[in-house]
């Protein structure tokens, strides 16, 4: 008899109608995104970006660590030294080919000075993906617009830094 209702009514078409019709009647939680953008968690890992000191100096110094711990290969460094300075380096070229990127956030841990940082872009769909592979000026911009607050230089938060420098003998000596 069971079995006979079950095959009369299908009992799976009406509890699924009844989840229809629950829904029918709820408010919607659609947004109008163009216009209305939706809050990101605290967490959220987006476009890359290099960051820059409060004086527009670089923070890069070219060690290559974040290259060595990316593991999708996407970021690639071409250091040098500074001319006069032979203990400071710097990154020469920077590209970064963001369609290979899977936004584990490892290059960004791996920075010894906090040069590189995750913003909270995510609209950057273009027609041309070769596009998406991005220099060091398109990625210092990146890094002014989402990172407005910048740090001072580590020479003016620890005096005791510009003393070790042997690159820069026209400094005081520290005082005991």
């Amino acid at each position: 008899m069971r079995a006979l209702l079950k095959a009369v009514t299908f009992p799976e078409i009406l509890m699924g109608l009844k989840e229809t019709l629950k829904h029918l009647f709820t408010p919607s939680v659609t947004l109008q995104y163009p216009h209305v953008k939706r809050s990101l968690p605290g967490g959220y890992r987006g476009m890359l970006s290099l960051l820059r000191y409060s004086d527009g100096g670089e923070k890069c110094v070219g060690c290559d660590l974040c290259e060595a711990t990316c593991p999708s290969r996407v970021i690639t460094v071409v250091s040098a030294e500074v001319q006069g300075e032979p203990t400071k380096r710097y990154a020469k070229e920077y590209y970064m080919d963001m369609t290979r990127c899977v936004f584990c956030g490892l290059c960004v841990e791996a920075c010894p000075v906090d040069a590189l940082g995750m913003t909270k872009e995510y609209e950057w769909a273009v027609y041309d993906k070769r596009s998406l592979r991005l220099n060091k000026e398109q990625l210092l911009a990146i890094g002014d617009r989402s990172f407005p607050e910048r740090e001072r230089p580590v020479q003016d938060q620890y005096h005791n830094v510009a003393t070790f420098n042997i690159g820069r003998p026209q400094l005081p000596q520290k005082q005991y």
